[in-house]
């Protein structure tokens, strides 16, 4: 195959996203179901300081 007949690839950033939040609301669900609402709070901290963490790295 030539190199320059290759159609562009498709853009999934979107979808990507979209299943991130996903499946993060059902491990919030899951967590407040088995462990309560103090669960969900410290696992929201945590990845907020986290990705903040990742943010400040990559500057």
């Amino acid at each position: 195959m030539r190199r320059g007949n290759r159609p562009a690839a498709p853009d999934y950033t979107s979808a990507a996203l979209v299943m991130g939040l996903v499946n993060l609301l059902w491990i919030f669900f899951v967590l407040r179901a088995v462990f309560g609402l103090w669960a969900v709070l410290v696992a929201g901290i945590v990845l907020d300081k986290a990705i903040s963490r990742i943010g400040r790295r990559r500057r």
